[in-house]
């Protein structure tokens, strides 16, 4: 490995921890390509920073709100992510910040695995014209206003008209994203490896809709119907674009997943235990 990056959330301790394993690498002639992870945004950016394409991995020190960021900022690359965890939950963290040096050892001697997870491709047709093309890892949300009537969304799956949700919002979320805003929303906890989509309703008018999951080869279209005001469309919780009943938003399984650096003594169901505190497990 030649050129490693690092992405850090703006916090004291995470940014000491960032210097450290920068000189840490840097002693092993690596170079580093570090950023500062920013805020989300609720306007949509438009564009990404430039992301070198000769990096071998990318660090990410912070909560699961950086590491969305730093899948972000790799875009469509196939380069290698691990999480250290520095914030609260941490479900996208593969280790804790006092493992960061003996996790390192194994990346820069590759004793370590890939696991691939499925991100979700979102555009948005307005008037015919396509206005935004975006990837998710987590899920993409049309949520309604704090004032806002609920929201009145047209679903179709596969071309076939499945429900009009009336409800606060909707979640559409990949399998790693069903132990974030989904979950909240009583959606199912789903296992990275299950092939499917999860569509969830927030707090629906109608108490028959509930979550629904359905093969990840399926194509969602979803529409606004023209009494729904004061709605938005957001992208892993990072960014977000307006939308009203002459947007059209096409949902389906996106050609380039995140390839996710672990390490074979760590489980999935045991991280899942400890951070949903079952059986009296402890964060």
């Amino acid at each position: 490995m030649k050129k490693i990056g690092i992405i850090v959330k703006p916090d004291k301790n995470a940014n000491k921890k960032a210097d450290e394993l920068e000189k840490w690498l840097r002693s092993k002639k690596i170079d580093v390509v570090r950023e500062q992870s920013s805020p989300p945004n609720r306007k949509f950016p438009g564009q990404h920073r430039p992301t070198p394409a000769d990096l071998s991995c990318v660090f990410v020190l912070g909560g699961d709100g950086t590491f969305l960021a730093a899948v972000r900022w790799v875009g469509d690359m196939d380069i290698p992510i691990v999480g250290v965890k520095f914030g609260e939950v941490g479900f996208l963290a593969e280790t804790t910040e006092e493992n960061l040096f003996i996790v390192s050892e194994k990346i820069l001697k590759k004793e370590f695995t890939m696991e691939h997870r499925m991100r979700l491709l979102i555009k948005v047709i307005r008037e015919k014209n396509e206005v935004i093309s975006e990837t998710v890892l987590n899920d993409v949300v049309i949520n309604k206003g704090a004032l806002a009537r609920l929201a009145h969304i047209k679903t179709y799956v596969d071309g076939s008209f499945l429900t009009t949700y009336n409800a606060d919002g909707l979640i559409v979320s990949t399998p790693t994203g069903s132990t974030a805003y989904s979950l909240s929303a009583g959606g199912p906890i789903v296992h990275p490896a299950v092939c499917g989509i999860i569509m969830t309703p927030i707090c629906p008018f109608t108490l028959t809709n509930r979550p629904l999951i359905i093969p990840d080869t399926a194509t969602i279209k979803i529409m606004l119907e023209e009494k729904s005001s004061d709605i938005m469309l957001t992208f892993d919780g990072q960014s977000g674009l307006k939308i009203d009943e002459k947007d059209t938003i096409i949902i389906q399984k996106g050609p380039h997943p995140v390839n996710l650096i672990t390490f074979p003594d760590q489980q999935y169901f045991d991280v899942l235990k400890a951070k949903l505190r079952w059986s009296g497990s402890h964060l």
